[in-house]
């Protein structure tokens, strides 16, 4: 794999009050990577290091090649010299000048002669389908179509490295999805290096070949979107993405190995219930059950059926429909559960079959 963005015991502090932890990060050249986490988590602080519009308080930050910030050795390449396009979450557009003019600006300052930065601001136009909207201005555009024109203007000088500070975030729900298949299809077509900034977890999932999830100024877990979303290595991990059930108790009992290891948690009012696991874990310690509420089944009956897993109390007390699948919040006996069905439930529902096969231990 060759590495495009190498991190080393990145940190960064504000007196006290330390914002990054040392993260070591690999991005791997042509991907498109997710830096994902709630506000406050140290994300965009990351983006900006890497662009060169912070520096860490310590830790080195490599791009190809060059070595682009090193507080020992006292290196710190400006931003305008690290070959890198930045979009910003207002995309920071100049509200008196053209499309065109917008697109060519960067260009303007790398000193390109005015025709040929006008040929190459058209043809990325051209290539971002924005030709007709070449004369308007800022204002006259909707949100998607600044989004798009801040990427043209982004991508118009062939930087080695695209920059996507949560662009998605000021369009609305429907524009949004459109958006991220736009974004999609821009960075298959470029096959350029990105990182894009989001507290989104769909947007994540949806445009990455790796994940960086943060909390508290680390890393709580890294990988594809598969591994994230199907094998959260921690609790918070479960609850942030797809936001599971997090069911807590002692680890009972433990069976088998590897891929075939099975747990078993007994909650603190006797319930046990069995998950698969793939942590190192043992008998006795705090552990805690993370199940997705679209995997919970209800039912009217405490037959489980064909399905192995715990079978256990459930009495519906909130539903809501959301179109095309209904939120369904009851009681057990070890607290509130979280389901989502595509079917209204029936009015004696009584029992939630968590099948073990999609339930997950992990650590408490």
């Amino acid at each position: 794999m060759s590495v495009a963005v190498k991190l080393q015991g990145i940190r960064k502090s504000y007196g006290a009050l330390e914002i990054l932890k040392g993260l070591d990060l690999d991005i791997a050249d042509g991907s498109f990577t997710s830096l994902l986490g709630p506000s406050g988590c140290g994300k965009t602080t990351l983006l900006n290091m890497i662009g060169g519009l912070d520096q860490p308080t310590s830790g080195d930050i490599r791009i190809y090649s060059d070595e682009v910030f090193s507080r020992s050795k006292l290196i710190n390449v400006p931003i305008e010299k690290r070959n890198i396009g930045f979009v910003f979450q207002n995309y920071a557009l100049w509200p008196h000048m053209t499309v065109l003019q917008n697109v060519g600006f960067s260009l303007k300052l790398r000193g390109i002669a005015k025709a040929e930065r006008e040929k190459r601001s058209r043809e990325m136009l051209e290539r971002l389908e924005l030709a007709h909207l070449a004369d308007r201005y800022p204002y006259q555009l909707s949100g998607g179509q600044q989004q798009r024109v801040a990427i043209a203007r982004a991508l118009v000088y062939q930087p080695r490295l695209l920059l996507l500070d949560e662009p998605l975030s000021n369009l609305d729900a429907q524009l949004r999805e459109r958006a991220r298949s736009w974004l999609k299809d821009i960075h298959q077509s470029f096959k350029l290096t990105t990182i894009l900034v989001t507290h989104d977890q769909v947007e994540a999932l949806s445009l990455s070949d790796q994940v960086v999830l943060l909390n508290n100024g680390g890393i709580e877990q890294k990988g594809s979107a598969t591994e994230i979303y199907s094998r959260p290595a921690t609790v918070y991990v479960a609850d942030f993405v797809g936001g599971s059930n997090i069911i807590g108790g002692k680890l009972s009992g433990l069976s088998g190995r590897d891929e075939a290891a099975v747990a078993t948690v007994t909650t603190p009012d006797g319930t046990a219930i069995t998950a698969r696991s793939h942590a190192e874990l043992t008998v006795g310690m705090q552990a805690s059950i993370a199940v997705r509420p679209q995997k919970v089944i209800l039912s009217t009956s405490k037959d489980a059926g064909a399905r192995a897993g715990s079978v256990i109390g459930f009495a519906p007390r909130t539903v809501l429909y959301h179109g095309g699948q209904y939120e369904v919040i009851g009681d057990t006996p070890f607290g509130h559960l979280r389901v989502l069905s595509e079917h209204e439930p029936a009015a004696d529902t009584a029992y939630a079959l968590l099948p073990t096969e999609d339930c997950l231990c992990v650590p408490a």
